[in-house]
């Protein structure tokens, strides 16, 4: 009797296992939308219906369910890669049972549609984690994140799809839970643009300077076919009136002869369209008009030197502010000074950005996402330059920009550039200490 009451009670104990596991499979919980995550996304809701393991004796169970798509990159560039984070954020159903759930015994994985300029499927998983569901209660969120590479230029949409559910509680169980009426509706678009070609454009000139109202043979080679180009002398970053129009060939080569007059005059450049574009020239190729000296005198010349575009900081290591496990929260800091120094003379602007890995310790992971900032910038007294600050938000793993300079007939200066950080911690990361690194990029 005793081995058959022993008997019985494992068979309990299995089945309380079994259900348990159902239940929370069929859950679909939600996680917060990471701080990387755009603001274009929208949440969404669509029925599904999801499929108990045949072992669990529970019936296929339909609800709604609140999901909502975001992504790393809201304007990409054909070849780019687009992390997808696809959130469900209200289940379709909660804990059915009198029995509490452990933790960490859910891993989610799903597909996220696309369409419009570009179809197909993004495969997303989760990580293995889940707070304690208690008896009859609700039940936690989940988070899966994949990506893909944009192909195609144009709106590109992204709908949540399909997901499933695996358990791991005594048994390993599966639970798919589908979109009753595909597609489900668009929660996030990206617009994508064609790789710009590179800059091929080149000029030579046939002689390095000359006389006053000398003519010089400018030859253009890799422009247009067929298109108008200007030829312009440079003083500086300034145009001078020694100016003039030729047509390429079919190959997008010329030959002008542009005469120059204007004793300032320091270079020449040829450009496509009706203003100077650098990524449409050429040049500024060098040039010196040679100005005769008068009798009994002393030519007397002075040069300025181009410097460089260069970046420091003042320390490369950052600590932020704790945050209590269970409550979890913003940690916060501020990013080490940097200085920007921009001595190259010429009218060329520039831009600072940065990017952040996940945040590992021994406890598991925070993602990149997860890090937001709030820049300034300051230019010093006499900066030909006006810094601009970038946006406040998300930094995560594509990157942002932290500042920059427009282009302008004269740049340069000196720029001090700081930030406040803000790393989202969950309530219930694992104690520990978390790193991440943050790499910065000048160009």
């Amino acid at each position: 009797m005793a081995l058959t009451r022993s008997r019985a009670a494992a068979r309990r104990r299995r089945w309380t296992a079994v259900l348990g596991a159902t239940a929370l499979a069929v859950a679909g919980g939600a996680l917060a939308a990471p701080a990387g995550a755009t603001t274009t996304s929208q949440p969404v809701e669509f029925q599904t219906r999801c499929v108990p393991p045949p072992i669990a004796g529970i019936p296929p169970l339909t609800g709604t369910t609140t999901a909502e798509i975001t992504v790393d990159k809201a304007s990409p560039k054909v070849g780019e890669t687009v992390t997808v984070t696809y959130t469900i954020t209200k289940p379709a159903a909660s804990n059915p049972v009198d029995l509490a759930l452990p933790a960490d015994i859910m891993t989610p994985s799903g597909k996220v549609v696309l369409g419009g300029a570009q179809s197909g499927a993004v495969t997303v998983n989760g990580p293995k984690k889940n707070a304690p569901v208690p008896p009859k209660g609700s039940f936690p969120a989940f988070s899966m994140t994949g990506t893909f590479t944009v192909t195609q230029a144009g709106s590109i949409t992204l709908s949540p799809g399909d997901y499933n559910i695996h358990t791991s509680y005594l048994m390993e169980l599966d639970t798919p839970c589908t979109v009753l009426n595909p597609p489900a509706p668009v929660s996030e678009t990206v617009v994508a643009s064609p790789v710009t070609s590179p800059n091929t454009r080149a000029l030579a000139l046939d002689t390095a300077s000359g006389d006053p109202g000398v003519r010089v043979t400018v030859n253009g080679s890799k422009f247009t076919p067929l298109t108008e180009v200007t030829v312009v002398g440079r003083a500086g970053a300034a145009e001078t009136a020694d100016k003039m129009t030729v047509t390429t060939d079919s190959e997008g080569s010329f030959a002008a002869r542009l005469k120059v007059n204007d004793v300032a005059t320091t270079g020449i450049v040829a450009y496509e369209g009706a203003a100077w574009d650098p990524e449409k020239g050429a040049g500024p190729a060098a040039y010196k008009v040679v100005v005769p000296a008068p009798p009994n005198s002393q030519t007397i010349t002075a040069a300025v030197t181009a410097g460089e575009l260069s970046m420091t900081q003042a320390g490369d290591a950052v600590e932020l502010s704790s945050v209590d496990f269970g409550q979890g929260g913003a940690a916060t800091g501020a990013l080490r000074t940097v200085t920007v120094k921009d001595f190259r003379g010429g009218p060329a602007g520039w831009s600072l950005t940065g990017k952040v890995t996940d945040f590992t310790g021994t406890g598991g992971s925070i993602g990149a996402g997860n890090l937001s900032w709030t820049p300034a910038c300051t230019a010093k007294a006499g900066s030909p330059s006006a810094c601009a600050a970038g946006s406040s938000g998300p930094v995560g793993g594509g990157g942002a920009t932290l500042a920059s300079t427009p282009n302008g007939a004269l740049t340069g200066g000196e720029f001090t550039i700081d930030a406040g950080l803000s790393l989202d911690v969950p309530a219930f990361t694992a104690p520990g200490s978390y790193a991440g690194v943050l790499t910065l990029t000048l160009s």
